[in-house]
Parts: C-alpha cells; structure tokens; sequence
C-alpha cells in the first residue's frame, strides 16, 4: 500500500465525517444523509459508511478543502485520495497487531498465513444467508465489504472485527480492484481471517475469480462461500420462475456493460434475441434501453413481457412491470430514477 499525499478533504466528506464521529446513535435514527437513509446499501459517503469504517480516522483533523466550489470530478479525486491516505496509519496499527498476535500464537516456528473467504451476501435479505456464511461473517478479524452488501447484513459482524469499505460506483471507486487485491494479501499474510464480502454471489458478476487467482498464485488459502445471486432471489421475491415448461426452456445471465464502460450493451443482443429463454441483465441501468432496442432489432418480439427490480429482496423494492417496447419508452424517461438495476426478465407470450 503505497503511501499517498494527503489532500484535504470535500466539504461534503468533511460534514458526514464530523456527523459520524459526533453522532453515534444507531443508524436507523440518523437523518443527516437522505441519499443514505433511503438506501439499504453502503452509499458512497453515507454517515453509516463514516460510522462502520470510524476506527480507520482517528488520527483525521478533517479541513474544508482549499477549492472552495471543486469540479465533480476533482470532489471525488480528493475524497478517495485523502480517504486512502488518512487510512493507512491505522491500517498499519492493524496490520502489526495481527503479525504479533500471529508470532504468539505460533507453535514450532513456522507460521503460515491467514485464510480468506470470498462471502455472497444475496440480494440483501440477511434471511437469505447461508449458516456458513453467517459463522464466517462472525468469525472475521478484517471484512472488506462492497456497496450491494445491505446494511442488515453488516449488522452481524462481530464488535471487535473490523470494517473496510472498498465499494464501487459508477464514477467512483474507493479502491481499484488492484488495491484490493493486495489488501486482502497483505492482511492474509499477517495471519487475519480476511472476508471478503459481496453482494449476490462471488462468482457471478463479482470479480470473484480475479480475487480468488490472485490470491492462490501468492499461496494464500481462499474459500468460497456461495450466495443467492440476484436473478434467483428477486424470481423468487416475485414469483416469477426463470425456467417454465413450454414458455422458457433456459436462462442466460449478462452484464449490462462492457468492461471499459460506455453505453453500448454489448455484442450479445443478437444471439441473446430468443424467445425461449429467460435473460437476466445484471448492472443494466445505463445501457437497457439500448439493449431492448437491440433485441427487438434481432427479432423478439415487442410484446415479451419484461420487469425491472431496484433493491430487490430488502424493504425498498421497486419494481416496473411492462412488455418489452411500452418498457423500453418508459425507461427512456424513468431511467435516471432507478440507482441500481437488478435484473429484467423477459419470457415469450406464448
């Protein structure tokens, strides 16, 4: 972890950082971010965020930063920068406990590393969890936890574990997923019981492979731990089944975006067109009304049914019924309204 220079902080860092130290009455009473408080997820500079990670920002004397009215961009640039910077003194405080704790508890001179578990959290039901995953959760020294694992489910991590939140959004990401990488390897090497925590499942959509060959190749020990990826939980939350004899004879999961972004939906559109087969679009928000398009070009029909679900499985739901082209007008105007696209699924109206 390469040490950054310290940037002073945004205004808005500044003033959720004051509220989360000052105010640490449970979360469910805290009123100071609405974009938070009607989420069930981590959003990026939420007071819950601050609260869960406080322990990484003792040492912060936070100042407003020298640019009084900063560009989006450069807002984002300082916060992830000075966050990274101001970590890294109690990271290392951490990091030299467990090597300690790991010399003392070694028998025999020979110590190998610590063990790290890749966790599917689901949708965000924390009912929809595994017992592994709740035993695993529970026993942890060091979780790293991303934006889709809901914030019930954070609330089983034990007193004395500690929370780092490495989440991604479109714009901002607070580490790149090269960082994580050798976070998890560093803190494994130093004989933590590392977690990993996702949302859904690891291995799908989730970057989970790349973590888990990183890790193997640096001979550190890595355990999976499936959960309810989100097309199952949210089929099952609205009954709808994603296999249905004489209507759908398979299902195909894709991802809503190419790897370097942008707003095309990707090559699969034309052989993705079938008619008897469910699809399920994962992270599709920005590129769905492009791909409906792209469908009904290659020869489905109008007329398939289609729904698209905000927040499944947790208490904010939403959800949009509709048929493919009356979905695909609708989106156009209601698109900037919906945060996080689950999935749509699509059938024939045989």
């Amino acid at each position: 972890m390469a040490l950054v220079q310290r940037i002073p902080l945004s205004s808005s860092s500044v003033r959720n950082w004051q509220l989360a130290r000052t105010n640490l009455s449970p979360v469910c009473c805290l009123h100071y971010n609405t974009a938070s408080s009607s989420s069930p997820f981590t959003e990026k500079h939420s007071v819950e965020r601050y609260q869960r990670d406080q322990w990484l920002y003792k040492a912060v004397e936070p100042t407003p930063p020298s640019n009084p009215s900063p560009s989006p961009f450069e807002d984002e640039v300082f916060v992830r920068e000075n966050d990274i910077a101001t970590q890294l003194p109690e990271l290392k405080k951490l990091l030299a406990v467990l090597r300690e704790k790991r010399v003392k508890g070694c028998k025999g001179g020979d110590c190998g590393p610590g063990d790290v578990y890749l966790v599917g959290t689901g949708p965000g039901d924390p009912e929809l969890l595994t017992l592994k995953a709740v035993r695993v959760i529970q026993s942890a020294d060091l979780l790293l936890y991303d934006r889709l694992v809901s914030n019930d489910v954070l609330e089983l991590v034990a007193p004395d574990a500690r929370l780092l939140y490495v989440g991604k959004t479109a714009g901002y990401h607070s580490r790149t997923q090269e960082e994580i990488h050798e976070l998890l390897l560093s803190f494994a090497e130093a004989g933590a019981t590392v977690v990993r925590l996702k949302g859904g499942d690891p291995l799908v959509f989730g970057r989970g492979g790349e973590e888990m060959d990183f890790l193997q190749q640096q001979g550190i020990r890595v355990q999976v731990i499936p959960g309810i990826t989100a097309a199952s939980g949210i089929a099952a939350e609205l009954g709808i089944p994603l296999t249905h004899r004489g209507v759908a004879t398979s299902v195909r999961f894709l991802t809503g975006h190419s790897r370097k972004g942008g707003t095309d939906p990707l090559f699969v559109a034309e052989n993705a067109a079938d008619p008897d087969t469910t699809l399920v679009v994962y992270m599709g928000l920005g590129t769905l009304p492009s791909l409906a398009q792209k469908l009904m070009d290659h020869g489905l029909p109008s007329d398939t049914p289609a729904v698209a679900v905000e927040r499944g499985t947790t208490p904010l739901q939403r959800t949009a019924l509709g048929i493919l082209c009356r979905f695909l007008l609708s989106l156009k105007i209601l698109q900037l309204r919906f945060s996080q696209l689950d999935w749509c699924h699509q059938r024939s109206s045989s």
